[in-house]
């Protein structure tokens, strides 16, 4: 080994970004939501002061995260500290709202305790909706960790930049795509293998609105595709699976993917 590779690799260290470990990272997302979802590690709280406690303790693992890595985040930890607690309110009413339509909207579900404690769909919507409160604060870097720590356990990629109303379902969801600029309304449920993805992965367009947009009370079923910034699912349509789309489509359609005619021989029965 040279000593130029080995001083390539200490360039490298020394300039690295600081940022807390996946692992420090992981457990504050399900701290969070065990205090707000017991259900979820079966970790139940028997009184106000056990839950202010836990909340002191979440407060105390952001404000250090944020005052250890000074570069996760412009504004004063204290203020972006208290500011995420202030909102947990928020937080745990609209994934609860996601937990009803995730019942509501799957027939095996037989309980929402189920859904909380096994659905890959509640895991990764719930990453998502602490993520980009996260994201909303200015918090870099930890945002998009959780989203990809929920991507690794369920195969559910949603971007904490997205744009995602109230009432989401993802039903089944292993290969789901929800790309960074995407806007989805409320009442939206969507099945597994979905995408919704750009049309131009240029560097240039970084800025600009690049995924699609899904209105209310939609449903994309199993490995639709539905690509670009400027398109827009109007509301209570049906995208089939299979479906290629990369226009607009009008609210109250139904779009589906008409395959060749299958080819059926019959077998040689066996003497």
């Amino acid at each position: 080994m040279t000593e130029e590779f080995k001083n390539k690799l200490l360039s490298k260290h020394t300039s690295c970004q600081e940022c807390p470990s996946n692992k420090d990272i992981q457990i504050l997302f399900e701290e969070i939501l065990t205090l707000l979802f017991p259900d979820f590690s079966n970790n139940k709280l028997s009184s106000i002061k056990e839950i202010n406690n836990r909340i002191e303790h979440i407060y105390s693992l952001i404000l250090n995260l944020l005052s250890h890595y000074s570069t996760l985040c412009s504004s004063q930890p204290e203020r972006t500290a208290s500011e995420f607690i202030c909102s947990l309110e928020q937080i745990e009413n609209s994934i609860q709202l996601d937990v009803d339509a995730i019942y509501n909207g799957d027939p095996a579900a037989k309980s929402k305790e189920e859904i909380i404690r096994s659905y890959p769909g509640f895991y990764a919507i719930a990453a998502y909706r602490i993520a980009n409160l996260l994201h909303k604060l200015g918090i870099k870097m930890v945002p998009r960790i959780i989203t990809e720590l929920a991507h690794h356990r369920t195969g559910i990629d949603i971007h904490p930049s997205a744009s995602i109303g109230h009432s989401f379902c993802i039903d089944h969801g292993t290969g789901v795509v929800i790309g960074e600029t995407t806007e989805i309304g409320n009442h939206v449920k969507i099945y597994q293998g979905v995408t919704l993805g750009a049309l131009s992965v240029e560097k240039i367009d970084a800025n600009k609105k690049r995924h699609p947009t899904i209105q209310d009370h939609t449903v994309v079923y199993a490995n639709a595709t539905i690509l670009g910034g400027e398109t827009v699912i109007g509301q209570h349509s049906v995208i089939g699976g299979n479906s290629w789309i990369t226009k607009s489509v009008e609210p109250y359609s139904i779009v589906y993917y008409k395959p060749e005619n299958n080819q059926v021989k019959k077998k040689k029965k066996q003497v």
